[in-house]
Formats: C-alpha cells, sequence, structure tokens
C-alpha cells in the first residue's frame, strides 16, 4: 500500500502569477517595448490558436521573435524557428531526427553517466551552488552529446556562463558564439563526420547544400535556446526538493511518477515568459490593434497558470494529469530539443531519487524579469544547497 498521499493532498506554495487579473479581465497585456506596445496573448486556448495560425502571427522576422529583438546579438536568422512553413517544414525535417536521438536508450545512457559524477562531486562537498556549479556544467555536457562531440568542448560552453548573449557580467557574446561556430563548420568542410556540424553539412535543402548562414542560424538557435532553458529547469526542480522534503519523498516512493514529476516541473517554472510573432495585415489582438509589421507575444508562462486548464494552477502538483502545458510551444514550432529537455529532467530526478536522501537549502537569491508590464519571478541567480547521501544520518 502506498503510504505516500497524492500530491494534491500536500500542501503547496504558490507559484507567483503576475498575469493573473489580466488574463481573467481581458486575455491580453501590453508591454511597452521600444516604439512598440506588443500585445501578450495570456490565455492557453488563445496562445494555442495564435501559435498555430502562422499567417496571422508569423514567424518570418529574423532576430524579432525574441522580446526584446536580437539584432545587436546575433547576424545570422535562427533556424528554422524565424520562418514559416512551408519552409519550416521543410528545414525542420532536416534536423529533426538528429534531435530525437535523446530518445534513444544509449542517449540516455551518456546523460546518466554525466549526471552522476557530477552527484558524485555535489554529494562530497560541504555545499554546491546549483545554478552556475551544477545545472550549467550538467547541460553543458548534456549539450556536447547531443551535439555528438567530445565532452572536452562542455568546458568552453560552461565557460560561456548561463546564457550564451549574456555572459557573466553583462557581456554580449554573440560575435564569439558565431566565431566558434565557423571554426567548427571549417573543421569539417572538408570530410564532415556524424555530429551536428557534420550533419549540416552534408544536409540537402530542396536539392541544394545548405549555405553557410543557414548552417550559422541552426547552430545559433541550438545554443541560443538549448542552455539557459535546460539550467533554469533543473535548478528550480532541485530548488523544489530542497523547500519541499515530502515531495522528494512522494517521488522516491515510486519512480514511476517521475514523468509526470517532470511534466509539472517544465509547467510551472517556465523558463521563457513569451515568445514574439509579427502580423503582416493590421490585426485585432483580444481587443488591442496591432499595426501591419509590428508585434504580438505568446505568453507561455500565463497560458501555463490559466486556471481554466491547469485546478489549483499556482500549486506544483508532481502527479498533475492531463498537463496539457505549452512550454515547448505549440503547433508548427514545437521545440526541438524538447526530448533532450525531458531526458535531462527525468535522469536528474531518477538519481537524485536513487542517490539523496534530502536536499538542504542553505541559501537562495531569486531572479526577476523586470518589465515595464509586469515582474516575474524566474527561478534563481543563485541556489547555494547541501545534498546528503541515501543512508546518511546527517
Amino acid at each position: 500500500r502506498d503510504i505516500f498521499p497524492a500530491m494534491s493532498q500536500i500542501p503547496e506554495s504558490q507559484i507567483p502569477d503576475p498575469f493573473r487579473e489580466q488574463r481573467r479581465a481581458a486575455g491580453v497585456l501590453g508591454l511597452p517595448s521600444g516604439n512598440e506596445v506588443i500585445p501578450m496573448i495570456l490565455r492557453h486556448a488563445d496562445v494555442r490558436r495564435a501559435a498555430k495560425d502562422w499567417q496571422t502571427f508569423s514567424s518570418d522576422a529574423p532576430f524579432r521573435v525574441p522580446i526584446p529583438s536580437e539584432e545587436s546579438l546575433r547576424s545570422v536568422r535562427q533556424l528554422p524557428i524565424e520562418v514559416d512553413p512551408p519552409d519550416q517544414t521543410d528545414y525542420r525535417k532536416l534536423v529533426e531526427p538528429f534531435f530525437l536521438r535523446a530518445k534513444q536508450p544509449a542517449f540516455v545512457a551518456r546523460v546518466e553517466d554525466v549526471t552522476d559524477r557530477l552527484l558524485t562531486e555535489c554529494l562530497t562537498s560541504d555545499s554546491i551552488e546549483v545554478v552556475e556549479g551544477f545545472a550549467l556544467p550538467l547541460q553543458s555536457k548534456a549539450l556536447a552529446i547531443l551535439l555528438d562531440v567530445p565532452e572536452s568542448e562542455a568546458d568552453l560552453f560552461i565557460s560561456w556562463g548561463v546564457h550564451v548573449f549574456h555572459g557573466r557580467h553583462g557581456a554580449h557574446q554573440g560575435a564569439a558564439l558565431e566565431r566558434y561556430l565557423n571554426e567548427q563548420f571549417d573543421r569539417v568542410a572538408a570530410d564532415p563526420g556524424d555530429d551536428f556540424y557534420g550533419l549540416l553539412t552534408k544536409a540537402s535543402f530542396r536539392g541544394r547544400p545548405l549555405s553557410r548562414e543557414e548552417m550559422l542560424g541552426f547552430a545559433n538557435l541550438m545554443f541560443a535556446g538549448g542552455r539557459d532553458t535546460v539550467i533554469h529547469s533543473v535548478a528550480c526542480a532541485i530548488g523544489y526538493l530542497a523547500e519541499h522534503p515530502e515531495a522528494f519523498e512522494f517521488l522516491r516512493a515510486d519512480p514511476d511518477r517521475i514523468v509526470h514529476a517532470s511534466e509539472e516541473f517544465f509547467r510551472a517554472y517556465m523558463p521563457l515568459t513569451h515568445i514574439g510573432r509579427v502580423c503582416p495585415v493590421d490585426t485585432d489582438v483580444n481587443g488591442m490593434q496591432v499595426k501591419a509589421g509590428d508585434r504580438a507575444a505568446l505568453c507561455w508562462a500565463s497560458a501555463n497558470l490559466d486556471e481554466d486548464v491547469f485546478p489549483a494552477a499556482e500549486e506544483v502538483r508532481l502527479d498533475r494529469k492531463p498537463n496539457p502545458h505549452v512550454s515547448f510551444g505549440f503547433g508548427a514550432h514545437l521545440c526541438l530539443g524538447a526530448a533532450h529537455a525531458r531526458t535531462v529532467m527525468r535522469v536528474l530526478l531518477g538519481l537524485l531519487c536513487r542517490r539523496v536522501s534530502r536536499i538542504e537549502l542553505i541559501s537562495k537569491s531569486d531572479r526577476v524579469e523586470h518589465t515595464p508590464a509586469y515582474d516575474r519571478q524566474l527561478g534563481y541567480d543563485s541556489l547555494v544547497v547541501r545534498m546528503h547521501p541515501l543512508g546518511s544520518k546527517a
């Protein structure tokens, strides 16, 4: 008999929801950004509808899909996220099988080995700073596995810090990333192997080789979209288990719960608040007018807290099902890295349950996203914990 109650019966802390009132009242929130006021679409159903309607809410907008825009951070259009179907569909087909390797047992085993080694270091230390001391190395090494390059490459990835475009102390690193990527494509040009760079070098798009700019567009997104998001999710999961030991015991009691728990962590701690779309024609967005060529935003974070879809949406319920969160997007632009992120999270939770008795919170510094329209708590700038090995009486 299961001695642990369902998570819905365990008192939970509340997830801060800065969009609640506007979501209920109007379904849209104006976000000042430069010369624009960008309507942020807040309701789950509206966000999913807009994500599928690429004719009205277009991604064919180089540098302007992220908010704020990234013209100053990179020189290439990210692929396939900054094009619409049918181009987006054909670009995606070139790389999707490579990303789906993250579901294969051999891939999972390599991620498990990396995670296990990092946890061993944690368990022999008096304390560990989770964001840069654990989550950053974990995703950097897992990213090297995904790219199919030597693990030693992760040392460089770690040196860039949590976000490749916004390095330590606010440094902009977009040019450094592009130099690095050009070096990789130069390396494989004569003899492309089976790593990510070789795949792109050998790829054919509608009967022609990819241009260097197109190859850079794919690779740029790999690093820009696949680093801080996973780092954030890992840190938030560890922080939650440190503050909720009863939830940790709930997972340990039945490893089958890890799948649902992973999805709930992705829902509750959505790392990307919103993403932009450009309206090709004048468009009414829930009562806010968008001129042709201006942007609207799909607010994933608000959609994930929509109480019309998620009962007790502001509670973390590790047994939540169904869980139709939009943390990996929706529609044509569903995140290519979703399988990778899920593998990293599930492997981590499984090893924590098998190797760690409890996670002691020592200190934390919350990261807050400040904007003219809202302030959103977004994980941690710093999280210091001590991990106690299973079997220890400490």
